[in-house]
């Protein structure tokens, strides 16, 4: 299963905003973001090659939308084409059912009921087989929930120490507006998809479908 593995405070210095990939450390002062609000390499300070600058084409706005989106859900490039043909696929605006389908991803769908810090621990708890789709275990995070399905900590996995204090540490977090969570049994219901001013406002995707349809 590919995934990135290199650093990721220089994905969100290298596209200008926090993208909350460290969890509980991009609140801290110890956030590189924070420390460095530049992008990474020898230009950064000098603001070269930021999606924001006035001097960038229309190509490197769309491309920088694009690699937002991407880096934000954790998706490498191919898998993110075909989610594009997925939601081209759907009736709609295509820029909202892209983001709709990313939204419908399994480990998103953990770390927005608020049981993992961040995506990408989501998607380590999701291949380790800790949680079940209506009753059925699956350890594919980019599984796609629907509509009335519920998500739940796997059995076994709630006697592990980390699951004996996630209801409390949850209890901290948000849940989604369009999730329902249940804390004492540690699970979740997706209700429905999210609108999109549920969903980032960071992320452009008038952008994303102007690169794509080039």
């Amino acid at each position: 299963m590919a995934r990135y593995i290199g650093p990721v405070c220089k994905l969100c210095r290298r596209e200008g905003f926090k993208m909350f990939l460290k969890g509980e450390r991009c609140f801290t002062p110890k956030c590189a973001f924070e420390r460095r609000a530049f992008a990474p390499g020898e230009h950064g300070r000098a603001g070269a090659g930021r999606g924001g600058s006035d001097r960038a084409s229309d190509y490197a706005r769309q491309l920088r939308a694009k690699q937002q989106a991407r880096r934000t859900y954790g998706v490498l490039e191919a898998q993110f084409r075909r989610y594009f043909g997925v939601a081209q696929s759907r009736r709609g605006l295509t820029g909202l059912n892209l983001l709709q389908t990313l939204e419908q991803r399994l480990d998103n769908v953990v770390y927005r009921m608020g049981y993992a810090v961040n995506r990408a621990e989501a998607r380590q708890l999701v291949s380790h087989g800790h949680f079940t789709v209506n009753g059925r275990r699956t350890n594919i995070p980019s599984m796609l929930v629907n509509p009335n399905d519920v998500v739940e900590v796997r059995e076994n996995s709630r006697q592990k120490p980390f699951f004996k204090e996630l209801s409390d540490y949850a209890e901290k977090r948000a849940c989604a507006s369009w999730l329902d969570r249940d804390l004492k049994s540690l699970s979740g219901k997706f209700l429905r998809l999210p609108e999109r001013a549920e969903i980032d406002g960071n992320l452009n995707e008038q952008l994303i479908v102007e690169y794509y349809s080039r």
